[in-house]
């Protein structure tokens, strides 16, 4: 029966540690909805101090309230799950940032009373760990997405209720636990204090209450590094990927190295000599190195060796946190954690926010940062368990399951990652092969956050279904950062449609973001960080695709703001010497902001050597299309719904057969008939009159055909 309990104890905390974490990644994600739409600083970003919360811990009774009732903390935890019941954006938020507090008053519950009563530091630090390693698997497992995150509900896939009703009993469990059973005493003392010595345990605490402010650093830099790095099976591959061929690991199935070097560091943990060694932080700082600035398999490998560095050192940083005095140490260790996120989103946001010039494009700086941090956190620990003796330098690895929680969501992940490689190994096939057709198509999709800040993967998904693109460019695209829930929604647009991707330039190269699906091979892609001296990197995506055996470059791109026309000069300027060094036939699809026929636009085209998709269509602003070497057949603008502000602009072309020569090829604008054609080259009337899901044609309310 105590086996029992005590299994049940563990898959309570463990599940209210995956709710932690599910907060946690959900805060930045529901703050950043409001100055995406505000363009700037909007107010609400003072949201993510909620996390502030464990500064009361140094008040002493209400330290000891939450030490003797644990739940209180982790009730007020699950409210952050239970927003996704607010429709209301900004109420949403105010829940979330509540959650966000209560969950890190109960971690800070769990460090300082496993110090002074139940004496289970260990375990409830390993079950910490494995609610990380738990929620990284069920996200292999939903592609990216936590199913029970506050921006998701029953129409997108959300399992809310679920995650709800399992919290209600997790709580329910840690209720009705003695908190100060004599056992957990006994335990204490033959766990953290093996020998017993009271006299060596005081000495203890005054070290780490000398050392208290490295351990708030570490503890910061760990947090950091834990959630903008291994928080999903897919960052650290998305941090090296650089284009095709072959040019970095895809997320499926090599997300499973990424969970897999994350627990063989938790599992490493009670190696406290070498963990906290300067030899094993030097290695790690190596593996930083690479993850920041190189490519490709070795940059990977870089980032693997870091999960394992960070699984390593939580155990020993988080011990010696317990050990300071929590209210100090913990409002230290959480505002550094706060300058770092911000720090983070400074590096690509620096044209909106003050003093962002000082961050601008300085990745490097950030880890640098969060590097130095790790090495005062595992000092700190270093000094605080080696004054216990040797009983410090190792401690006994887990007897309890904590671990084997952890390698179960380790199985997971690798099962999930197995049962999603069909999918994303499939060899996509174009709509239209017997015609030779190419859909191409343009959008701007917000971060896959929609107008009611609701995930809207399954909104882009039927759109690009209906539509039948064959070739589709996403701007505002990158989620691999902390303000995005750090996600890549690619893939399961990707793996459900049946398309290749190419994610874009990496979150460590400072963009928004522009991603590609294609259904035809792509052969090589380059992706260009364009010129930007003035304001926010413009990124673009120039790729070659195998179309009917014919080479087609296909450019998607994501220019500069209107305020700033020196780069949107040089930036279009460069766009447009790549397409006119191109022997092949080309299409553009980028966001180019101006007018027709103004600067900017005669050197996208003139310069460019490419022809406007209709030049009679004076009602564009953001997006373009161009094409060469090509025959244009129609032309659609499609409304935004609900997903974003911006439409969607469509184009079908008829691609020439291998070797027919294209040097001449000049377009025709006579507009004919929807019906001069098969219905092979139509666009799909789901989006004629009302349409569907607030996409329907607009401008001129239905498509154009050319002959």
């Amino acid at each position: 029966m105590a086996d029992a309990k005590e299994i049940r104890h563990l898959l309570a905390d463990t599940y209210l540690s995956f709710v932690f974490w599910t907060v946690l990644t959900s805060l930045g994600m529901c703050i950043w909805y409001f100055p995406l739409w505000h363009m700037g600083i909007s107010g609400y970003e003072v949201a993510l101090f909620a996390d502030m919360a464990p500064v009361l811990l140094g008040i002493r009774p209400l330290r000891q309230l939450l030490q003797r009732y644990r739940s209180i903390a982790a009730a007020i935890g699950l409210v952050g799950i239970g927003a996704y019941a607010v429709a209301k954006p900004e109420e949403r938020l105010l829940g979330v940032a509540i959650g966000a507090g209560g969950v890190m008053l109960s971690l800070g519950a769990m460090l300082y009373e496993d110090k002074v009563s139940t004496g289970r530091l260990d375990r409830d630090i390993q079950t910490w760990e494995a609610g990380l390693v738990l929620s990284v698997a069920v996200r292999m497992v939903f592609q990216t997405n936590n199913p029970v995150w506050p921006t998701m509900n029953e129409t997108n896939g959300g399992w809310n209720k679920t995650g709800i009703l399992l919290g209600v009993l997790a709580l329910a469990d840690v209720a009705i636990r003695r908190s100060d059973g004599t056992a957990a005493l006994q335990e204490s003392k033959k766990n953290d204090l093996p020998s017993g010595d009271a006299k060596r345990a005081a000495k203890s605490a005054e070290r780490g209450s000398a050392a208290w402010g490295q351990a708030a650093f570490g503890f910061g830099g760990l947090l950091f590094a834990l959630h903008s790095m291994c928080s999903d099976s897919a960052i650290i591959g998305r941090w090296s990927w650089d284009g095709y061929p072959s040019t970095g690991p895809q997320p499926v199935p090599w997300g499973g190295l990424a969970i897999s070097a994350l627990a063989a560091g938790f599992s490493a943990g009670h190696r406290i000599e070498l963990t906290t060694g300067m030899l094993w932080w030097g290695v790690a700082a190596v593996g930083a190195g690479l993850i920041t600035f190189v490519s490709g398999w070795t940059g990977f490998g870089g980032g693997i060796v870091l999960a394992i560095y960070l699984g390593s050192v939580t155990r020993s940083i988080l011990r010696a946190v317990s050990r300071c005095p929590p209210g100090r140490t913990l409002a230290a260790g959480i505002m550094w954690y706060n300058v770092l996120v911000l720090a983070h989103v400074w590096v690509v946001a620096y044209e909106f926010v003050p003093g962002g010039p000082i961050l601008r494009e300085r990745t490097w700086v950030v880890m640098a940062a969060t590097m130095a941090s790790l090495y005062a956190g595992v000092r700190a620990a270093r000094a605080s368990l080696a004054s216990r003796g040797s009983g410090g330098r190792q401690a006994a690895p887990a007897k309890h399951g904590a671990r084997s929680i952890v390698w179960a969501a380790v199985g997971l992940g690798w099962a999930a990652m197995l049962m999603r490689l069909p999918a994303a190994s499939r060899t996509p096939t174009p709509f239209h092969p017997e015609e030779r057709l190419m859909t191409s198509a343009i959008w701007t999709v917000h971060f896959d956050l929609d107008n009611d800040m609701w995930l809207a993967e399954n909104k882009i998904i039927q759109t690009v279904r209906d539509l039948q693109v064959d070739v589709m460019g996403f701007l505002e695209s990158d989620t691999e950062r902390i303000i995005m829930g750090g996600r890549d929604w690619t893939q399961r647009v990707a793996e459900e449609l049946n398309y290749y991707v190419d994610y874009g330039p990496s979150p460590r190269k400072h963009t928004w973001g522009c991603a590609m699906i294609s259904k035809f091979r792509i052969k090589r892609s380059t992706h260009h960080l364009l010129p930007s001296p003035v304001g926010e990197l413009a990124c673009a995506i120039h790729a070659t695709l195998d179309v009917f055996g014919r080479e087609v470059d296909v450019i998607v791109s994501h220019n500069g703001q209107h305020e700033n026309l020196l780069d949107r000069r040089l930036q279009t300027t460069e766009l447009a010497r790549v397409m006119r060094e191109s022997p092949n036939p080309f299409i553009f699809t980028g966001y180019v902001v101006t007018k027709p026929r103004k600067e900017i636009y005669n050197i996208l085209y003139s310069g460019g050597r490419i022809h406007d998709i209709e030049p009679r269509d004076g009602d564009r602003w953001c997006q373009y299309i161009g094409f060469r070497g090509v025959k244009r057949t129609g032309y659609a603008r499609i409304s935004r719904g609900t997903i974003t502000d911006t439409e969607i602009q469509a184009a079908k072309f008829q691609v020439p057969a291998p070797g027919e020569n294209v040097t001449d090829w000049t377009p025709s604008y006579t507009r004919v008939k929807e019906d001069h054609y098969p219905e092979a080259y139509r666009f799909p009337t789901v989006f004629r009159g009302k349409g569907v899901r607030g996409h329907y044609y607009h401008v001129f309310s239905e498509p154009l055909y050319y002959d």
